[in-house]
């Protein structure tokens, strides 16, 4: 299973929600780490997504 790593940023006026999360690469035992800033509503949808 993937670790999740999610902060809060506020930049301005915006709510921005920086979400990093680490992928196994596929036909080998290695992982990488994705990340992205995205709104908060989002990140569920973000984390769940292959």
């Amino acid at each position: 299973m993937a670790k999740k790593s999610v902060a809060t940023l506020q930049t301005g006026s915006k709510r921005l929600t920086k979400a990093i999360k680490m992928v196994k690469k596929d036909g080998s035992n290695y992982y990488s780490f994705v990340e992205t800033i995205i709104s908060p509503d989002l990140v569920s949808d973000w984390l769940n997504k292959k």
